[in-house]
């Protein structure tokens, strides 16, 4: 006998687990060790989306998760740490930890692109013996946390402007330094560790260039405050930060940071993780509408059903596409050594619009059930909007590209 159902009682809506969708095939060639890594960050988030709603509604920081994930190696981010006896993730495989990590949550994937994209590459490509032999495998295992301190509460996408100093006092081999000024949206800035923090040196032989210094969170002088309130990524801490006459010694700069070029070194190379990031989100955003689709009955029938819901899912779907043949095309060229500036930037530019245009309609589709966080769109949604935002904005990609198509720069 069967029985109707409540009207008083919702459905239960499963849209969490993943689909894997990928109507080109632009995955199925990927080289064996590349797709166990994809596996690897595949099973550390398998049934954490409960648990990571419940953060993020609570601007909780789990980080017993980051040093879950560290020690799985997923933190490396393709940067080389193979002298440490770490096996080092192809930029594929990074890629892909990325896109994985963000269809799990948007935080977690922000702390991925902290410690490894950030701070531990910052340390790697700049950093002295010493330093990197202190710090290096414990910042891959999130032992210790790392910050990449450059945005400043009045230049974020002219951070090539940043007025926090570093003073010498003495000769550049004994002296010491003092830190002035102050950061803002440093992911684990609040949260101990160290801060691989980016300041104009006034003084010595290189008065006036933009360099990187090694900070302890617990100098005095140093401190930091978590930024509340946010409306996206609430799931991971980020801080302002105040320099208060902080005292360096000589040693705490990291030695092959010269300009403020080799920040930009940086950044250059995270822009592809967001892009990855982005199909994540995505994909994560398609996945709930495509089950929810299935699963919800209006008008007698699923609205999978439906005309509209269907032309909604073909748009998703082929966008969503488009982005992971960017993804792909930029990674491989990026493994041959041939990705320009103006090409990553190209990739993060389209997929983080993209996935912007996917999360709208996909909480279209969900109707009043997708404002809950239970049910995923509206997290990622959120979350994307940061995306779309560091590492570079919009408009500030968008005048990269502009620069390298005409040869003229329109940045004022």
């Amino acid at each position: 006998m069967t029985h109707a159902p409540d009207p008083a009682t919702d459905p239960d809506y499963n849209l969490a687990a993943p689909l894997d969708l990928d109507y080109y095939g632009v995955f199925a060639d990927l080289p064996e060790a590349d797709k166990r890594w994809w596996s690897t960050a595949r099973r550390f988030g398998e049934g954490l989306e409960a648990r990571m709603t419940q953060h993020w509604e609570k601007a909780e920081y789990p980080v017993d998760l980051l040093r879950q994930a560290g020690s799985l190696g997923l933190f490396t981010d393709g940067v080389d740490v193979s002298d440490l006896g770490i096996e080092t993730l192809s930029p594929m495989a990074a890629g892909l930890v990325n896109m994985e990590t963000s269809r799990i949550d948007g935080s977690l994937s922000t702390a991925l692109a902290v410690q490894g994209g950030l701070a531990l590459r910052t340390l790697a490509l700049f950093g002295s013996a010493a330093q990197r032999q202190e710090h290096l495998a414990k910042l891959a295992s999130c032992e210790t946390l790392g910050a990449f301190a450059l945005t400043e509460p009045t230049h974020g996408s002219d951070s090539v402007s940043l007025e926090t100093t570093a003073e010498l006092h003495g000769d550049e081999e004994t002296g010491r330094y003092v830190l002035n000024g102050a950061k803002k949206w440093i992911g684990n800035g609040a949260s101990g560790g160290i801060t691989l923090t980016w300041a104009r040196v006034l003084g010595g032989e290189h008065d006036g260039n933009v360099r990187c210094f090694l900070v302890p969170q617990e100098t005095p002088g140093y401190r930091a405050q978590v930024i509340e309130h946010k409306a996206s990524l609430r799931a991971i801490h980020q801080a302002l930060i105040q320099y208060d006459n902080v005292e360096l010694p000589a040693t705490a700069v990291l030695p092959l940071s010269k300009t403020f070029k080799d920040a930009a070194t940086v950044l250059f190379a995270t822009r592809l993780g967001v892009a990855w990031s982005a199909v994540g989100h995505a994909a994560a955003c398609v996945e709930a509408a495509l089950t929810y689709a299935q699963q919800r009955r209006q008008f007698s029938k699923p609205i999978g059903a439906h005309q509209l819901v269907q032309e909604r899912l073909a748009f998703m779907v082929s966008e969503l596409t488009s982005m992971q043949l960017h993804a792909k095309q930029v990674t491989e060229l990026d493994a041959a050594g041939r990705l320009s500036g103006p090409q990553a930037s190209m990739a993060k530019l389209h997929n983080t619009r993209k996935a912007r245009q996917i999360a709208q309609v996909a909480r279209d589709m969900l109707g009043g059930n997708g404002i809950l966080l239970s049910n995923k769109v509206a997290r990622h949604m959120a979350d994307i909007e940061s995306a779309h935002t560091y590492e570079g904005t919009e408009s500030v990609q968008s005048l990269i590209i502009g620069r390298d198509l005409t040869g003229f720069s329109a940045f004022a």
